[in-house]
């Protein structure tokens, strides 16, 4: 099989040949640990220094080279790819403030990460606020309106347009997009959460701005030739919901649905990212989607009892701890794969991941075990008495 069908086989819920292999996010360091070479794909701080010096294209010439290197080096079955900055783009740097710290003209501070590499959020300017109304949320709805719908020629889908042209005939192509998560708004984190009791009008109100956005978007994604989307947006943390599943079944699921009946109609698949722990939405969530991805074992999904209850449903993608992939060893690695391929893989609707994805001190030693597993190990029918 080609590695599209493959892919397509799984979300059909029928047996490929073997088991197929993607992942939704690789950092910097796997390109360079694999491929051997420099890159600016995801490369954090790196990455957004290059765009403040204004070196747009060489970013953009590096993703559509090694994105597509990298899933050819590993013989992975899913190309994922998203927007890239458009053409001339050179944003204003941030304020220097320390060799670690950068202060926006809102007077908001930024730090970069010594965990991820990124440059990332630290101290909000709180009293620059202001909070969202019903009426500017209505004029952003009736604007959104009347756009015209986006164009597939633009630069900035210039990364999608090369790996449709490269790699469609034979991999399956999938798009990072949007979502609709909790709808939340406040200046502090524990601001955005309690606004959603607080003031449910208002955050039902930014959740149709943000759905109707995300439905129109769909024909642009078409228009680019993808196989399939990927709507990335959290729902769970390591212990439940971030909210309940009154507010998930009243405020975001309508939307999750109209999202993937646009995406369907069109001929998509959507296949949804969701770290943390959705066990009390996960039957909401299989009669949605085709996938889901990112199942967090850490946050208490286990793949065997979610197959048991919605693989016949939803294809499954992941099985291989994140954790393991940064800290553990191969032996790990292997342990993980057993329990994935023998309680998720037969049957099909399994695809192999990471239960997060290839990021920041990743082992390039326990990437390569992965694939060897899938090599050895992941050919159907799936044979326990292969795993060794």
């Amino acid at each position: 099989m080609l590695p599209r069908e493959r892919v397509i086989a799984a979300l059909e819920h029928r047996e490929p040949d073997r088991i197929p292999w993607g992942e939704h996010s690789i950092d910097y360091n796997v390109y360079e640990d694999i491929l051997g070479r420099e890159t600016f794909v995801q490369a954090k701080m790196k990455e957004t220094q290059a765009l403040w010096d204004g070196r747009r294209d060489e970013v953009v010439a590096s993703y559509k080279r090694d994105r597509l290197d990298l899933v050819r080096a590993l013989e992975m079955d899913i190309v994922f790819v998203g927007g890239v900055p458009p053409e001339g783009y050179r944003p204003q740097p941030l304020e220097k403030v320390d060799e670690v710290t950068y202060r926006d003209g809102g007077g908001n501070l930024y730090r970069v990460s010594s965990t991820t590499h990124d440059l990332m959020p630290y101290k909000r300017n709180i009293d620059a606020y202001r909070p969202p109304t019903l009426e500017g949320i209505q004029e952003a709805i009736d604007r959104l309106d009347a756009e015209p719908a986006p164009d597939p020629n633009a630069s900035q889908w210039e990364l999608v347009r090369h790996a449709v042209a490269e790699m469609k005939d034979t991999h399956f192509i999938m798009v990072t997009v949007g979502d609709v998560g909790f709808p939340g708004f406040g200046a502090t984190e524990e601001d955005q959460w309690m606004n959603l009791v607080l003031y449910p009008e208002i955050c039902e109100k930014l959740g149709e701005l943000q759905g109707k956005r995300i439905v129109r978007e769909v024909q642009l994604y078409a228009a680019l030739g993808v196989d399939g989307i990927m709507p990335c947006g959290d729902l769970g943390s390591n212990t439940g919901l971030m909210a309940s599943p009154e507010i998930y079944r009243r405020m975001v699921k309508p939307w999750h649905q109209a999202h993937v009946e646009e995406a369907h109609r069109h001929g998509l698949w959507v296949l949804k990212h969701c770290c943390g722990h959705t066990m009390p939405i996960i039957d909401d969530l299989a009669d949605i989607y085709d996938a889901y991805e990112a199942i967090q074992a850490t946050a208490g999904m286990d793949l065997r009892v979610l197959k048991q209850r919605v693989g016949d449903r939803l294809c499954l993608w992941g099985g291989i701890w994140h954790e393991h992939i940064i800290l553990g060893s191969l032996d790990d690695i292997r342990a993980d794969a057993r329990y994935a391929y023998e309680h998720a893989g037969p049957g099909g609707g399994f695809i192999m991941g990471s239960t997060h994805s290839l990021a920041v001190d990743a082992k390039a030693e326990n990437i390569l075990e992965m694939k060897r597993c899938r090599d050895e190990w992941g050919s159907y029918p799936i044979d326990p008495g292969r795993f060794r």
